[in-house]
């Protein structure tokens, strides 16, 4: 039986190399796409979440979120992704329309017709997820697992403490990893081990199919500021981490942890505090991603890019 998910994203490249993995894969009954305020703006990230599905051939419910944090100032990612979130290919304009049913609502709604099988997979701020457990409560219990792309275990990128999806909202980040369900975290310090470098992306390239040309196309747009910013030899494909682990979990290696949410003002705030030692003695609230196969990953993402 196909593991029932909910994506929840703010597309930007990797978002959108995410939903083309699920998208692709049968072992997953993806229920519908939740938009929210991040990388770019709401308006865009909905819009460049329907584009993927036209690309794709797909037809998904996609639902409009938050179109800002919950209490901070709103922040960008346009210098990472460009102004329309998804620079680089051409992307074929959407027939599908968005649902009138706010993310929040449809979150809440889908947990509990599926008590106990609905897995939340987000990628972006955590801006709807935390509306959706202040509006019903009685979800978290029922969420059998949360697969977030988010914080790090160490450094920052979008302040030296801090990761860009906990910093655009960390009052709601601090809402969902004290929710009390479980969490599996994806951060920084084993993203950035999963790069697609010249003759990763050279391979998707050899496909030839015209998802595979997008794919080629986000990556070598998403790879400039990697280059600057980071030395990289290639961009990092932080998010398709979330969908590869429920796919493959044994290409990651994970670690128990307490992990807090710093939203005191400074220098540290939004940052994800990781008690990898465990030497405050509280509970440990999140398995954290701390290793990644990377060449086992880019195989399956080339595998399942290669179904369309």
């Amino acid at each position: 039986m196909a593991q029932k998910i909910i994506i929840d994203n703010d597309p930007g490249h990797d978002d959108a190399i995410n939903l083309l993995l699920a998208l692709a894969s049968g072992e997953l009954e993806l229920l519908g796409i939740t938009c929210v305020h991040g990388n770019v703006g709401l308006d865009r990230t909905t819009l460049n979440t329907l584009k993927i599905l036209e690309l794709a051939g797909k037809n998904v419910s996609v639902y409009a979120g938050a179109d800002r944090p919950l209490l901070r100032d709103p922040i960008n990612a346009e210098s990472v992704h460009g102004k329309s979130g998804l620079e680089g290919p051409v992307l074929p304009n959407p027939t599908l329309a968005l649902k009138s049913q706010r993310a929040a609502e449809f979150i809440v709604q889908s947990v509990l017709e599926y008590p106990n099988e609905v897995i939340l997979v987000p990628t972006g701020p955590l801006t709807n997820i935390a509306l959706a457990l202040r509006l019903e409560p009685k979800i978290a219990p029922l969420i059998p697992q949360m697969v977030i792309m988010g914080g790090s275990t160490d450094f920052g990128n979008f302040s030296p403490a801090a990761e860009f999806n906990i910093l655009a909202d960390p009052h709601a980040a601090s809402i969902v990893f004290s929710s009390g369900v479980p969490i599996v975290m994806f951060g920084l310090n084993v993203t950035h081990q999963v790069l697609a470098t010249p003759a990763r992306v050279d391979k998707f390239r050899q496909l030839g199919s015209k998802v595979a040309e997008a794919v080629v196309s986000l990556l070598e747009f998403f790879k400039l500021s990697y280059e600057k910013r980071y030395q990289f030899a290639g961009p990092a494909l932080h998010d398709p981490c979330t969908v590869a682990y429920l796919l493959r979990p044994e290409l990651f290696k994970l670690r128990e942890m307490n992990v807090e949410i710093e939203l005191g003002a400074g220098p540290s705030f939004g940052q994800t505090v990781c008690d990898v030692w465990g030497v405050t003695g509280k509970v440990k609230n999140a398995r954290v991603a701390i290793e990644a196969d990377a060449d086992g990953f880019f195989e399956l993402l080339l595998e399942r890019v290669g179904r369309y």
